[in-house]
């Protein structure tokens, strides 16, 4: 039996400024087949560190440079090509810069508190839970039924 399998790694990390603020993108619909509010990241290239990633992806989608990205868990399922959708977890609240917008979408500070309010992309509270409880560390989605899936938190 191949212990191979077809694998997708992508990352995303929650940058704070110490103020209850968290770094936010607000997804382009034009240029994702997913909208709402999500935090930055994207994919990992070939032949890239993890960590490297993560800072590579938070520079171009946000302008800011971060530091000591502590990785906090994961999110991941299979596509429906049946390939493993990988999605490692940053955090961190150590960077310089100036936040800006890209085609991507618009970038902004946003106070924790007004999360409930705003449009978030498909179950980011869910996976907020990752980020902010510590005795969790991985949200796996098993199987999607009808327009949900079935999530399971470790």
């Amino acid at each position: 039996m191949s212990r191979s399998q077809a694998t997708i790694l992508t990352n995303m990390c929650l940058i704070e400024d110490g103020r209850g603020n968290i770094v936010m993108q607000i997804r382009n619909p034009k240029r994702y087949s997913w909208s709402g509010a999500a935090l930055p990241g994207g994919h990992i290239e070939v032949h890239e560190g993890l960590v490297e990633s993560v800072i590579r992806e938070v520079k171009e989608e946000t302008g800011l440079t971060i530091k000591n990205p502590s990785l906090v868990g994961m999110k991941h399922w299979y596509t429906k090509e049946d390939e493993r959708y990988l999605v490692f977890l940053y955090r961190t609240n150590e960077f310089t810069g100036e936040i800006h917008s890209t085609e991507e979408g618009e970038i902004k500070w946003v106070a924790r508190k007004d999360f409930a309010q705003m449009d978030l992309a498909y179950d980011m509270l869910n996976l907020l839970r990752v980020f902010e409880e510590e005795e969790l560390s991985e949200l796996f989605y098993r199987e999607r039924l009808e327009d949900d899936f079935v999530r399971e938190f470790w």
